[in-house]
Order: C-alpha cells, then sequence, then structure tokens
C-alpha cells in the first residue's frame, strides 16, 4: 500500500518591518521601512551619477589645466577648486534632491523608497541638510561601514544621520496601492448607517478617497485648507450642519467607511 509523503508545512511569511504612528485625528498609518538592500540600491545610482559629475569635473579640469601651462601654481589651485566643487556635490546633492522631491533623490526614485519625519509628515530642508551632513560619518571607514552598523542595530534601520535629523526611509507603494488607514468606529460595519452616502455622486466619493491617501504628503497648512474644504462640500450634499463637524478628516472617514460597507462604490 504506497502511502503519500506529508505536504510541507505552509512557509512562514516574510517579517517585514513596520512604522505605525497615530495622528491627532486619532488615524493610524502605516509604512513599510526600508531595508539595506533597497537603501544601498539607491545609494549605488546615486552614485553612478556622482560618478558621471565627477568625471565631468576631471575632464574640465585637464582642459584647462592645459590652457594654463606655464603657471606651476595654477594646477594647485585648480585642484583645490574642483575638491571643493566636488565636496559640495557631494554633500549638497542628497540635501538638495530630498528637500526639493519630497525625501526622494533620483536613486531613491528608483528604488521606490522615502525620507520622512518621525512624525509620518514630510521632511523638511533642515533635516535634509542635518541627515547628509551626517552622511561623512556613516560612510566611514568606507563603503557607510558606520551607517551599516547603525542601521542594523536600530530597530527602525536608521543610520546616524537619521537619529540627529529625526528622519526615517520608508518604501513607497504606487498610488493604485495606497489604501488609507483608518481606525474604523466598530459600530460601523453592524449598524444603520449615519449619513445618507447615496447622495454622493462617485466622484464625491474618489475625491474624498484621494484626499485621505495624500494627506500625509501635504504641507499642514495645504492639508487643512483641503479637509475643510472638501467637508465643507460633502456635508453639504448629506445636509450635515457644517458647524457639527467634529473632526474634519474623521468625519471624511466616516463618510468613506459607510460608502464602502454599502458597497456603492465601483
Amino acid at each position: 500500500m504506497s502511502s503519500l509523503a506529508p505536504n510541507p508545512p505552509p512557509a512562514a511569511p516574510e517579517a517585514i518591518d513596520r512604522f505605525s504612528i497615530e495622528t491627532p485625528e486619532q488615524t493610524d498609518v502605516s509604512f513599510t521601512i526600508a531595508g539595506i538592500g533597497s537603501r544601498f540600491l539607491a545609494i549605488a545610482f546615486d552614485t553612478l551619477i556622482q560618478g558621471v559629475a565627477a568625471i565631468i569635473l576631471i575632464i574640465i579640469g585637464i582642459l584647462a589645466v592645459s590652457r594654463l601651462g606655464g603657471n606651476n601654481s595654477s594646477p594647485m589651485w585648480l585642484g583645490a577648486g574642483l575638491f571643493i566643487i566636488w565636496f559640495i556635490i557631494y554633500t549638497g546633492y542628497y540635501a538638495l534632491f530630498e528637500a526639493i522631491w519630497n525625501g526622494q533623490t533620483p536613486g531613491k526614485r528608483m528604488a521606490r523608497i522615502r525620507v520622512i519625519g518621525d512624525s509620518g509628515r514630510p521632511i523638511t530642508p533642515s533635516e535634509s541638510v542635518a541627515r547628509n551632513l551626517m552622511r561623512i560619518v556613516d560612510s566611514l571607514p568606507s563603503l557607510y561601514g558606520i551607517g551599516v552598523l547603525s542601521i542594523l542595530i536600530s530597530k527602525q534601520n536608521k543610520r546616524l544621520g537619521d537619529f540627529l535629523a529625526g528622519t526615517i526611509v520608508v518604501h513607497e507603494r504606487p498610488l493604485e496601492d495606497v489604501r488609507p488607514i483608518w481606525r474604523a468606529p466598530a459600530a460601523a460595519t453592524a449598524q444603520t448607517n449615519k449619513y445618507p452616502t447615496q447622495r454622493l455622486t462617485d466622484e464625491d466619493f474618489a475625491l474624498i478617497e484621494s484626499f485621505l491617501a495624500r494627506r500625509f504628503t501635504l504641507p499642514p497648512e495645504t492639508r487643512s485648507q483641503m479637509n475643510r474644504g472638501i467637508a465643507a462640500r460633502i456635508a453639504a450634499k448629506l445636509s450635515v450642519p457644517f458647524q457639527d463637524i467634529v473632526g474634519y478628516e474623521k468625519f471624511l472617514e466616516e463618510v468613506a467607511t459607510e460608502r464602502r460597507s454599502s458597497a456603492q462604490y465601483r
């Protein structure tokens, strides 16, 4: 009588480090922390770009030296000037891109990772400068030895620059994969809906979803203006007195939760 070997137990899912915060509006947002692999992929790409810039500087330097020929001191001053320019490129490259690209450099954008503040808000220019000035220390003695050691020890994969600036590097998901993480009221799924969400159009609901998905990447002033404006528009359609709303984002979350629970979003 033949016997069948038992099926092997299913493999345990890969552990994923997550970083969660609770906002003042009592909503939860969760990020996947970027590991050493994705961060080194980003650094490699950024280093390639910087290497191209260095080659261009060397070519310019050679051409300049060939023109200055007879002056013995010119090559020394030229070399010092090129070193200063290269130092500015090395330290300023990351800080500039992270400040203007909302926490991303070309390498980070390629690797789909981003730098954010510990509070979940976008990184500020001063934080970007602080974390990247410390990059010189993190890169010692070679190949980011200190930085790698710090990442391995830290629970949130932080290098020294992240500790100094109060930042964290997280994975970025495509917009179509983004789902707001809400703390929906427990009674929302079992009780009668609080709002007549059938009055809302698909465009209204898409506006709510889009805001809730993007709100943590918005500047505080813009976020405040948008949540108030959208809440006013939705409240008018639902015949909800605007002055009675306590927490505009909480109101929008409740409306979105009820709409989804009704399966009215196509």
